[in-house]
């Protein structure tokens, strides 16, 4: 049996676990970036793929591996792999839903405190000596608390639902959206309560993007969605940059209408130089604060993810149906 990897072999070496399958399967990899002729030159016969989140797995490709039984996305994310081809050939399409919930969760805390404390000003500012200037200006413009605010979740899924529980412990009031409202118990398991999308903009102080990517959810957060937002609130996104229409977040920058934004993720995906929201004018700059989509790849996170892929190869392999199935 081959397993390909398309990916980064240092790390599916590093994250390899301790499991009687790993034995039994020769691993081949190709980077990330490789063309489909370049990794069928390398693996046409294999068995599983382990891919990248952000590595695409195309119809050309799965036509033309006959003992394909498995495509697994090594994160959660599995939007540019083609279920429809994988479908059509009975080749099980599966993610490791939930594993990066908790690390996604602290990281959208962690953008949230970081705007409303003006982290990267602050540091800024003492580094170059200002330190008690920029005291001063912020004790009269102001600083924020997480205690005391209203927190909306776009989205209730397993990283939502992280953040609510943290969010409840900051002392937030949190709201959330989903298609399906939940059932009481569940609302006070999590601290949280049903509103409206409309309803929830219009009173959260921090809108937290948590959805997937969908025909329905790209560019979802456009000029019309900033217009519904309460004047002065911060917008986050740790779910994927397409659900953000980038030209009209700047220009709610712009306009005043949001206080700031924070982003994990931007699109397009490698994030390139000319993406508007990187070429802001100076003094808006700092009402942006960026992490380089770092959210849910934590060193637990990747042993958690790999062991589950690996589970998951295994289960096909002595012919049992797959945990996490999504196509």
């Amino acid at each position: 049996m081959k397993l390909l990897v398309i990916g980064n072999e240092e790390r599916t070496r590093k994250y390899l676990p301790d499991l009687p399958i790993t034995r039994e399967v020769d691993i081949v990899v190709a980077e990330r970036g490789s063309s489909n002729e370049e990794i069928l030159a390398l693996a046409p016969d294999a068995d599983f793929i382990l891919a990248d989140a952000i590595a695409p797995v195309d119809a050309e490709l799965i036509e033309h591996m006959p003992n394909l039984k498995l495509i697994h996305s090594e994160g959660v994310g599995f939007n540019l792999f083609n279920c429809e081809s994988a479908r059509a050939r009975g080749i099980y399409v599966c993610n490791n839903r939930g594993v990066n919930a908790i690390a996604v969760a602290e990281q959208t805390l962690l953008l949230m405190l970081g705007l409303c404390k003006h982290v990267c000003a602050g540091d800024k500012a003492v580094r170059a000596g200002k330190q008690i200037n920029m005291k001063e200006s912020l004790m009269v413009s102001g600083i924020e608390e997480i205690y005391g605010s209203t927190i909306g979740l776009v989205g209730f899924g397993d990283i939502a639902r992280e953040v609510a529980v943290r969010a409840h412990a900051f002392g937030a009031r949190v709201f959330y959206n989903k298609r399906t409202p939940l059932s009481p118990e569940d609302e006070d398991r999590f601290n949280a309560r049903y509103l409206s999308v409309d309803e929830m903009l219009a009173c959260s102080d921090f809108v937290s993007i948590h959805v997937p990517v969908t025909p329905q959810t790209t560019g979802m957060v456009d000029a019309e969605f900033f217009a519904k937002m309460k004047d002065g609130a911060y917008l986050i996104n740790t779910a994927r940059g397409e659900i953000v229409d980038n030209d009209a977040c700047v220009k709610a920058l712009a306009s005043g209408k949001i206080a700031g934004a924070g982003f994990d993720t931007l699109a397009p995906e490698p994030v390139q130089a000319d993406n508007p929201l990187l070429n802001l004018p100076e003094d808006l700059q700092e009402k942006v604060l960026f992490s380089p989509h770092i959210g849910g790849v934590t060193t637990n996170m990747f042993k958690r993810a790999h062991t589950m892929a690996w589970e998951n190869i295994a289960r096909v392999a002595n012919g049992e149906a797959p945990i996490n199935i999504v196509s």
